[in-house]
């Protein structure tokens, strides 16, 4: 078969000359022929399937050492390469737009800059496990410290209990990040990046473990929230309750389309399954949020050990009484085991504070 120059192939490839020199010098896309006397490279029509696939992964913004790997696998795995790929752009450009619209508000009501810190405000904090009358085990783990905030909910079996420290542990290497509140999403989804990945890690030949994850950091008057799974965030301020995070549940899909009510949820088997995970078979796509603490604001994250079993009024009569963060989150505790505690317990108390 005739080789074709190297215009005749960029224009069939829908590449250019200039970015088929270049495959050629990185060894992605090496031509079939050099010409001795011209130095032309020379290609072979068999090679066009190769370099289309090339010029569609660049359309879609994947980097050449990424490009590379896809090339050398079968379609099936290359198939899940680019999924993977195009979940991960997903979930960064979502962060990306929430950070933009926070930026957009911001600037809307007249301000000019966005604060890196408010020394006028000051984070008290109490953090705690309990793993309940029924289980032998404790897959959960809780972190409270004056910038991060965090719960994470491992699957019960081999490795749970490793999954949610190692969930924790991936936040815990940038608490002490110096960075501007703006950049606090970005910070959190690489973090999240990282946790997926040292989650996955520890899978068995039999067991994949996988940990639910809902975190704050602050920076300032400034919280980035991160949520995948089932833990939660509540926010307590001028008494009234709010949950901040949405259960990722197939139960909480059946809610939100109408199948199913609230009391109807809460009592379905199928209420633990998990359709957002660290460590799930799906890349990860965690929600992200910036908010603004105010003084007198009050937060609380839990697993569903707690969540699942104590009613909100009662959630809410027990954040609102004045006491020490120490003290509610082991009346919280107590409040899980009054009603059987079925399942492990973990939950964090913040008090925003002005000094």
């Amino acid at each position: 078969m005739e080789l074709l120059t190297i215009g005749a192939f960029a224009q069939a490839a829908g590449l250019t000359p200039k970015a088929l020199r270049l495959y050629d010098q990185i060894g992605l896309l090496p031509p079939a022929a050099v010409d001795p006397e011209s130095g032309y490279r020379l290609y072979d029509p068999e090679q066009l399937p190769l370099a289309r696939l090339v010029a569609q992964l660049r359309r879609i913004g994947m980097p050449l050492a990424k490009i590379r790997t896809v090339c050398g696998l079968e379609p099936a795995a290359a198939a899940e390469a680019i999924t993977a790929y195009w979940q991960q752009v997903t979930a960064d450009t979502a962060a990306r737009a929430r950070l933009a619209t926070f930026l957009v508000n911001h600037l809307s009501e007249g301000g000019t800059t966005v604060s890196q810190a408010n020394p006028t405000l000051a984070v008290r904090y109490a953090a705690g496990c309990d793993t309940g009358t029924v289980r032998d085990s404790n897959e959960d783990a809780a972190y409270a410290s004056e910038r991060l905030l965090a719960v994470a909910d491992g699957m019960r079996g081999p490795g749970g209990a490793a999954a949610s420290t190692a969930a924790i542990d991936a936040l815990k290497a940038i608490e002490l990040a110096d960075v501007p509140a703006t950049d606090l999403l970005t910070l959190l989804a690489g973090a999240v990046t990282a946790a997926d990945r040292t989650v996955r890690a520890l899978a068995t030949e039999d067991h994949q473990p996988v940990t639910t994850l809902t975190a704050l950091l602050r920076s300032g008057s400034q919280l980035a929230l991160v949520h995948i799974g089932d833990t939660r965030a509540y926010l307590l301020r001028g008494g009234e309750l709010s949950l901040l995070t949405q259960d990722h549940t197939w139960v909480q899909t059946q809610v939100d389309q109408g199948k199913l009510d609230r009391e109807q949820a809460a009592a379905h088997p199928r209420r633990a399954v998990l359709l957002r995970a660290l460590g799930g078979r799906q890349q990860v796509e965690a929600d992200l949020a910036l908010r603004t603490a105010l003084p007198d604001d009050r937060y609380l994250l839990c697993s569903d050990g707690l969540s699942a079993v104590v009613g909100r009024a009662a959630l809410q009569s027990a954040l609102s009484a004045a006491t020490a963060p120490e003290h509610t989150v082991q009346q919280l505790i107590g409040l899980a085991q009054a009603e059987g505690a079925p399942d492990n317990v973990a939950c964090v108390i913040a008090d925003i504070v002005a000094v």
